[in-house]
């Protein structure tokens, strides 16, 4: 045999924080226990519970609705999602005659109660996320109760328009979308250092998001590609697939299936690592290190 048609067994490494974080575990958990002790009751969820479509299908299948919006009326339990709610939302929903249960990821609440302890104190605040996730519009919807000085910004660009604004005010205060990159953050920091007379960061990326993309950064370094699994909707998903592919060849799929549009890529590399985001359930996970290893 020829020794460059001989293949080595491929190293595939699976990254230790790759999969469920305990807010999702938890909510997916509840959610269907919710269903197991209330059979005859409807139970539905504003929004998509997580940010994965197969857990979405699978809770369907066992009666656990996905609202896109509220209803006037409504009955039976209605789940507010790990992202959480702006208060008005619950308001609405208890008011259109659900009982309502929350399911808001505790690290999310956290944030939220910084964000409104800042502003309640005249800091100008300073939400570092996209503005348009929900997770973010909950925090910034509990803000905005208690002072209209709030901005949302991932980019320089998005607070140099009130640059003066933040000149002549005396403090400001950040806090983070807890699936954020810590480089997003740095750079706002270092912008906002020069030009503020107080600042004050709290650093709400949760421990979890932390570890997995140091993890992420390490697994790069040391393989050939990297494979992030989940959906394609979900920020920290999206953010460890960025992480990674400044460092090394990157893919991001949502199952297995995909994995047929990079066969010659996978046959390239040698060596293999992979991570998945925090709405990745364990069963995609495995059939992706089931189909590599075939």
């Amino acid at each position: 045999m020829k020794e460059d048609n001989y293949k080595l067994p491929k190293e595939i490494t699976l990254a230790k924080s790759a999969g469920f974080c305990y807010g999702v575990k938890r909510a997916v958990e509840t959610v269907k226990k919710l269903k197991a002790d209330n059979p005859e009751r409807s139970v539905c969820v504003l929004g998509e519970l997580i940010h994965n479509s197969q857990v979405i299908d699978e809770l369907n299948r066992l009666g656990i609705k996905t609202l896109v919006e509220l209803p006037e009326c409504g009955q039976g339990i209605c789940v507010v999602r790990s992202h959480g709610e702006a208060p008005e939302v619950f308001a609405k929903i208890q008011k259109s005659g659900f009982e309502t249960y929350d399911l808001t990821c505790p690290d999310v609440k956290k944030v939220q109660q910084k964000a409104v302890e800042l502003v309640k104190n005249g800091y100008y605040l300073i939400i570092v996320g996209k503005v348009e996730h929900p997770e973010v519009v909950a925090i910034r919807a509990n803000a905005l109760q208690y002072g209209q000085k709030v901005i949302v910004a991932t980019e320089i660009e998005q607070l140099k328009p009130y640059e003066n604004e933040l000149k002549s005010h005396k403090k400001i205060g950040i806090v983070v979308q807890t699936t954020q990159m810590v480089s997003t953050l740095n750079k706002i920091i270092e912008y906002l250092t020069p030009i503020s007379k107080e600042l004050h960061v709290a650093n709400t990326i949760c421990p979890s998001t932390q570890r997995r993309q140091i993890e992420a950064k390490e697994l790069a370094a040391l393989n050939d590609l990297m494979i992030v699994v989940g959906s394609k909707k979900s920020a920290n998903t999206t953010h460890l697939a960025e992480i990674t592919k400044n460092i090394t060849t990157t893919i991001h799929i949502e199952s297995e299936k995909e994995l047929e549009n990079y066969k010659d890529l996978i046959e390239q590399s040698q060596k293999i690592a992979i991570t998945a985001g925090a709405s990745t359930p364990q069963s995609i996970i495995n059939e992706v290190i089931e189909k590599l290893t075939k």
